[in-house]
């Protein structure tokens, strides 16, 4: 066992404080890994807060992690040991699932084991990227390209993928009109995502206040929600619209900006349900659709991309004691566009 640094949540709803958590030898096809930066998404903000439900405590977060191979098991064929590498959401699965085997890991039947705030194969909690090292078998990393900046494709660990994934699925490309709904941390990536599939991208947004970066970030056209007007402009426009909002939505209003037979899909996660008139997909053929993040092998398609493409995440870098304040300042969409948490400062 390896005793290490670590922030981590004592209690729901309790600020994160410095501690140490102890990471398992490294097995046969383990591989462990300096972790060298970490991003902050909205999702450990509801895990830490059990806004999802109740949870483990104490809680490492983390799952957007960044950082660089410092000792490989006997068994591990992929990585050697200085490998630019990321983890996940997700550690490891039952991989036998029909799920598993088609590469579809994060829908596992058998139990997938988050990469925190779950519990692994041996029994023991899971513990998140606001550490400075983690084991995890070799299955379960990716590998980062050299055209990406470690801090920057952190985030792409999460926010990325639970956006590629969608877009991809849902055939965002040339010819199509896609609509990214919240400009946040999944939002702005979904905007550089979707432009670089070559789909015409506009920008769903309460206000106008991050309409610069938008079209900066390659929207096409962008929008205040708040405006009621939009919704009568833009109705019948979309082939897909990608929500990435974890706050309640008049799920009707927006299901009428799609064309028939288009699609809407949700990423985002809010904690209580929402109300829904069938008639608003039942009319016109729509798609009321979910996501959630992708599988190991589309994670490092998506990472592939973005490096072939040139872009990362917008980040803010901070110290891991600003973590708390970080914390705040995503509640009120205050981060342009995801924290990343900078280990050394653990």
């Amino acid at each position: 066992m390896t005793t290490v640094a670590a922030y981590a949540a004592p209690a729901a709803k309790a600020p994160l404080e410095r501690t140490t958590i102890e990471r398992r030898p490294v097995g046969e096809f383990d591989v462990l890994i300096d972790i060298k930066f970490a991003g902050i998404c909205h999702s450990d903000i509801h895990q830490a807060t059990e806004g999802w439900g109740q949870a483990i405590f104490p809680m490492v977060p983390g799952h957007e992690i960044a950082g660089v191979v410092s000792e490989v098991g006997p068994g591990v064929t992929k990585y050697t040991v200085g490998d630019r590498v990321g983890v996940g959401c997700l550690v490891d699965s039952c991989r036998e699932c029909d799920n598993c085997k088609a590469g579809l890991e994060q829908y596992c039947t058998g139990g997938s084991v988050p990469t925190y705030n779950g519990v692994g194969k041996d029994g023991e909690p899971t513990y998140g990227g606001y550490s400075e090292k983690v084991v995890v078998d070799e299955n379960f990393v990716v590998r980062i390209p050299d055209g990406l900046s470690l801090d920057e494709a952190a985030p792409l660990l999460c926010a990325g993928i639970t956006t590629y994934s969608p877009l991809k699925r849902f055939g965002a490309g040339p010819g199509k009109k896609v609509a990214i709904l919240g400009m946040g941390g999944l939002g702005h990536m979904g905007v550089k995502i979707a432009h670089a599939l070559g789909a015409e991208v506009t920008v769903l947004s309460q206000s106008l206040r991050k309409q610069e970066d938008g079209l900066k970030l390659g929207a096409d056209h962008y929008y205040a929600t708040s405006d009621e007007t939009t919704f009568k402009e833009l109705a019948g426009t979309f082939d897909l619209i990608l929500s990435t909002v974890s706050a309640p939505l008049n799920l009707d209003a927006y299901l009428s900006l799609l064309k028939s037979e288009g699609a809407f899909v949700n990423v985002g996660a809010p904690e209580e349900p929402v109300a829904l008139n069938l008639f608003s997909v039942i009319g016109g053929g729509k798609t009321l659709a979910g996501s959630m993040i992708g599988g190991i092998a589309e994670t490092q398609e998506m990472l592939d991309f973005c490096a072939a493409h040139g872009f990362g995440a917008e980040i803010e870098l901070i110290a891991a004691s600003e973590i708390n304040e970080a914390y705040e300042r995503v509640l009120k969409s205050d981060v342009r566009y995801r924290f990343v948490i900078d280990t050394a400062t653990i």
